[in-house]
């Protein structure tokens, strides 16, 4: 189930330049043999409107557009009949693997050992289950945080600034407008941030002072309607960094 919507988020293509890209889509398979020239023929444009829409959508061009889309592409494909890789049998450790014991730490020294100032977690749409989870576990241990989303008013946030120690964001895609948003004003006022995002490379991750990236089944699922363990997985994530944490104050 593959939405394109999700590869050109946030990317202002023309209705020209969406027709290339969804002929691109449909005929992965064929379109490296047919080069530039082939593709803007079957779709009555140019070569140069081909390479405006791959450096558009973050390439360097059309091969890096083809390399880099591909593999998702096929995930997507297959990933509906791939009898293997279902939730029960998937390995914990695969799902969290980018949560190592330095990242661990890094989230424990910048974010768990707060004692004077606000955590500020933010998310939308189901990611705002996740933080809701979040926000609720660091009251338990004692931390002082506030929760937002996107219905919140924007105050919420920015008059509160200059006691926010820290910053956690969710998003599954990593691409999402008002997070990143929230993030860059937080940067501004030198606020750490932590941002939980699929493991592929997005404008939030790099944005984070810290990214802690989680495995995602359907990466183009952007309505969330497969069996998917992206948010199991970023409460699992968490878990396992407040159980070190723990470890730690026991000692």
């Amino acid at each position: 189930m593959m939405d394109l919507n999700k590869l050109t988020s946030e990317k202002h293509l023309t209705s020209l330049e969406e027709e290339i890209f969804k002929y691109f889509i449909e005929h992965i398979d064929t379109v490296q043999d047919m080069g530039v020239r082939a593709l803007a023929k079957a779709t009555f444009t140019s070569p140069a409107s081909v390479i405006r829409l791959s450096k558009k959508l973050g390439y360097t061009g059309f091969t890096d557009m083809y390399y880099s889309l591909l593999p998702i592409i096929k995930k997507v494909e297959y990933s509906s009949v791939d009898s293997e890789e279902t939730i029960l049998s998937t390995d914990l450790k695969s799902i969290i693997r980018n949560c190592s014991t330095e990242t661990t730490q890094q989230f424990i020294d910048n974010v768990l050992l707060l004692k004077n100032q606000y955590i500020f977690i933010y998310a939308t749409g189901f990611s705002q289950i996740t933080a809701e989870y979040i926000y609720k576990k660091l009251l338990v241990l004692g931390r002082k945080a506030i929760l937002a989303s996107g219905s919140d008013s924007i105050g919420v946030f920015e008059n509160n600034l200059e006691d926010i120690g820290a910053m956690i964001v969710v998003s599954k895609s990593g691409e999402t407008k008002q997070v990143y948003q929230k993030l860059q004003t937080a940067k501004e006022a030198n606020i750490y941030t932590v941002s939980f995002t699929r493991e592929i490379e997005n404008r939030i991750g790099l944005l984070s002072d810290l990214n802690i990236q989680v495995y995602d089944f359907h990466k183009l699922d952007d309505r969330n309607m497969l069996p998917n363990l992206f948010f199991p997985g970023v409460l699992l994530s968490f878990e396992s960094i407040v159980e070190q944490y723990l470890n730690q104050s026991n000692t």
